[in-house]
């Protein structure tokens, strides 16, 4: 793995890749996805948070999941992939629903990045005002459901989403707290298909929403030491 990582890269950025820490909060459709593409490709330290146990639904889109660990949890599952992958790597692992009673008892570190792909709004937004406070680089994700069109998923800014319900609540909400809205986001500019409360899905546009998260840590760190 590592050989065809330095065919690509210089040592200092691999130093840095391995050296860095990172927060993945929700380790479902997306996360797992964005888990899975930090692991392959070298990334060491991270944290990952997600209270959830594995269920059938869940077998659709989410690359933690498969016939043999329906019912456990996600964070274990999930560990239990990447040292399959790496077993170098170094992941913390909270079995918690994030909630503001215990926020900060779990986000409490000095991170590097922060990738947010949960689908809880007031989580995303305390994540926001972390990483604001405590100079966090963060990305998030937004909503992925209810559609299916991967080529319409792009990372951009808050303030230039459209097309995404999640994107307006988060807007609306950070604006009353006058919290800046150029946040790196990775959002579909696909049109939600229906209004039905059962929220559809398909793997594609989360897994590529997840690689995309993934990649915006990647080429931060590279694209600092070629600059």
């Amino acid at each position: 793995m590592e050989e065809r990582i330095l065919s690509l890269i210089d040592n200092e950025t691999w130093t840095l890749i391995k050296k860095v820490k990172i927060l993945i909060v929700g380790i479902g459709g997306v996360g797992g996805y964005a888990l899975e593409a930090l692991v392959r490709s070298g990334f060491s330290n991270i944290t990952i948070i997600d209270g959830d146990t594995i269920a059938l639904s869940n077998l659709n889109r989410q690359i933690i999941t498969n016939l043999n660990n329906i019912g456990l949890n996600k964070v274990d599952e999930a560990l239990k992939r990447a040292h399959s992958i790496n077993d170098q790597v170094n992941i913390k692992t909270h079995n918690i629903k994030l909630n503001l009673a215990n926020f900060k008892d779990y986000v409490n570190e000095k991170y590097d990045y922060i990738i947010d792909a949960c689908d809880d709004l007031i989580i995303k937004i305390e994540l926001i005002k972390y990483a604001k406070v405590n100079n966090i680089k963060i990305i998030s994700c937004l909503g992925m459901g209810k559609r299916i069109d991967a080529r319409k998923v792009e990372v951009t800014t808050l303030n230039k989403t459209f097309n995404c319900p999640l994107a307006k609540k988060l807007r609306y909400n950070l604006k009353k707290e006058n919290i800046d809205l150029n946040i790196p986001v990775v959002f579909s500019k696909e049109e939600v298909l229906n209004n039905d409360k059962k929220v559809g899905s398909l793997v594609f546009v989360p897994a590529v929403a997840g690689i995309y998260l993934a990649n915006y840590v990647f080429k931060d760190i590279y694209e600092k030491n070629i600059s």
